[in-house]
């Protein structure tokens, strides 16, 4: 198949060359994936919005010979309202960061998709939001079969650094802020 399309989140993006972008995006067929985003650094791109860190999108590629090369893109949920605290924004990142660590690319999980949506939902509402990011921390790890389900967690954050063997770097900065 040489092309092909789904649905996603996009966890992160990386500046390559002088007009591309690296996006990684969690998406609902094909597990975390990362695409080459040709010229969307220019000012007349079209696809630049859509492609803004944590928007959910609809996607269409083109296999690649190292990377597949994103062809098309359309927002479905954006949450830019969000951009404005930074509380919620940590929070969002934290998220990211924890998914883009826990999984390997390829590997399709439905189930972990519909969490981070309902994830990022709650955070847009929320007013615990280390409550919620704990949360995650558990659902997430169930999820992914880490943890089995139903069993207490004492230190979330612990038991995903020993899982992801290394500190999440945007944990120190939510950390501060969600005190």
């Amino acid at each position: 198949m040489r092309h092909y399309s789904s649905q996603g989140i996009v966890l992160a993006r990386q500046n390559f060359f002088e007009a591309d972008r690296i996006l990684t995006i969690f998406s609902k067929d094909y597990g975390k994936v990362r695409l080459l985003a040709r010229g969307v650094r220019k000012p007349e791109s079209r696809k630049r919005g859509h492609i803004e860190v944590f928007n959910y999108i609809k996607f269409s590629v083109v296999r690649g010979r190292s990377l597949d090369i994103l062809s098309e893109v359309e927002t479905i949920v954006s949450f830019n309202l969000l951009r404005n605290d930074l509380r919620k924004m940590s929070v969002f990142y934290f998220l990211a960061e924890a998914i883009t660590r826990l999984t390997r690319d390829g590997e399709k999980n439905e189930r972990l998709l519909n969490l981070i949506l309902v994830s990022f939902n709650k955070t847009v509402k929320s007013k615990n939001l280390k409550g919620l990011r704990k949360d995650f921390i558990y659902q997430c790890l169930v999820v992914l079969g880490f943890w089995p389900e139903g069993r207490r967690m004492e230190d979330p954050d612990k038991v995903l650094r020993d899982i992801a063997e290394r500190e999440m770097f945007s944990a120190r900065v939510g950390k501060e802020i969600l005190i």
